[in-house]
């Protein structure tokens, strides 16, 4: 994947994420960065359970890389005891 489609599936992606945690969007900056860590992560979960990772913008890959995002939201509220981020 192109570096312009991690960054539509980052924002895309990290949005819905937010949206899902925290009911309010984090900004477009860090819903591209959510987004895109939450790629890599619900990527290697997918992978790892023999679903497929994430390639290309598609809707597979969009609901991949938001549960990614979803769990790195999730993580980091329980680490740091902060509903933002």
């Amino acid at each position: 994947m192109g570096i312009l489609s991690w960054i539509i599936l980052g924002l895309i992606a990290g949005f819905i994420g937010s949206k899902l945690v925290n009911h309010t969007g984090q900004g477009m900056l860090l819903d591209i960065v959510l987004g895109i860590v939450g790629a890599v992560v619900g990527g290697y979960i997918s992978t790892a359970l023999g679903l497929g990772g994430v390639s290309g913008v598609n809707l597979w890959s969009i609901l991949v890389a938001a549960a990614g995002a979803v769990i790195v939201l999730l993580v980091y509220r329980q680490v740091t005891g902060s509903s933002r981020l």
